[in-house]
């Protein structure tokens, strides 16, 4: 269990972590793409001021960490968030991870035990480098690891993901966040390969399992020990924030509040869904919705201060440190 968590500006204590958003975005961007065929609304400059307003704006709602889960795949770059991070009061956490839902990239497809490129796996080297001794060359640790499958389940690229991780969480205690289709029973089906390979469900949150309306499909998740991640509120081209919200009295009222983590997996800029798609089509998906409309509509519910500070304090950190 750890007492001391690595952020962007240093080690914080479990104890300061205080109301954590812990599924969010900074930039999302395609490093490829960004070269050969810039985005008409990417602005470096702009974009980090943008960040600068928005996390300063989320402390003063009283937020004290929010984690970046952009990982290689989602174009991390955490030379530009280190900008951020250093003018803001939030404390930022970075990721380690490969969003590989489907496919690798070709470098991973062919550089690793057994193939072309015969070797150790890059996968592990490239988590638990970014854990042990920092990210691209920088001080910067990780202290989560997020992998993912979509629609089309395990596949054996998404496979060899789940197991580089499960090496990396044994070696270093760093926990494991996902993100999963939950449409199709997806959490259920990473639950069983992540118990496979030998990693406490404890120490796992299913990431999106607030886009489903099946009571029974997320507490067999909660009852194997997971955290239910009801992390996409504003997110309404996937689902109405009234379903998620109706999902998460459901699950509180049956007992289920040690359980639950919630954000909104939003971005200050995305490349995949930019800001004018943003603006137009959900407005409210930005990391300010859960302070300005969701906790508020909990509170009318009749849901207590204790058990939103379990949601929004004692969870992330129990998930972050493994500790109580």
């Amino acid at each position: 269990m750890a007492r001391s968590i690595p952020t962007f500006t240093g080690e914080v204590d479990a104890d300061e972590l205080g109301m954590t958003l812990i599924h969010e975005h900074v930039f999302v961007t395609d490093p490829e793409l960004d070269i050969n065929m810039p985005h008409p609304e990417w602005d470096e400059r702009q974009m980090i001021e943008r960040a600068v307003q928005t996390l300063t704006d989320l402390h003063a709602r009283g937020v004290q960490t929010v984690v970046d889960l952009t990982v290689v795949g989602l174009g991390r770059d955490v030379r530009r968030v280190a900008e951020v991070a250093a003018r803001v009061p939030v404390r930022l956490i970075a990721a380690t991870g490969c969003y590989a839902a489907e496919t690798l990239p070709t470098f991973f497809r062919l550089n690793g035990p057994g193939l072309v490129v015969d070797g150790p796996d890059p996968l592990v080297e490239l988590f638990v480098g970014d854990i042990e001794r920092g990210i691209a060359g920088t001080d910067i640790r990780a202290g989560i690891i997020k992998i993912a499958t979509d629609a089309a389940g395990l596949t054996p690229d998404s496979a060899r993901v789940f197991a580089a991780a499960a090496e990396a969480h044994r070696r270093t205690g760093v926990p494991i966040t996902t993100h999963s289709h939950a449409a199709s029973g997806g959490g259920a089906d990473q639950q069983d390969e992540l118990e496979r390979l030998g990693i406490p469900l404890d120490r796992v949150v299913i990431g999106h399992s607030g886009d489903s309306t099946d009571l029974a499909y997320l507490r067999r998740i909660a009852d194997r020990g997971s955290y239910l991640g009801f992390d996409r509120f504003g997110m309404e081209h996937l689902a109405p924030d009234a379903d998620r919200v109706r999902m998460l009295l459901q699950l509180l009222d049956a007992g289920y509040a040690d359980r639950i983590v919630l954000s909104h997996d939003a971005a200050v800029f995305s490349r995949v869904t930019p800001p004018s798609w943003r603006a137009e089509h959900v407005p409210n998906w930005h990391m300010q919705h859960l302070f300005d409309m969701i906790l508020p509509t909990l509170s009318d519910a009749g849901i207590d201060d204790a058990t939103l500070r379990r949601l929004m304090i004692d969870n992330p950190r129990r998930v972050l440190t493994g500790a109580d």
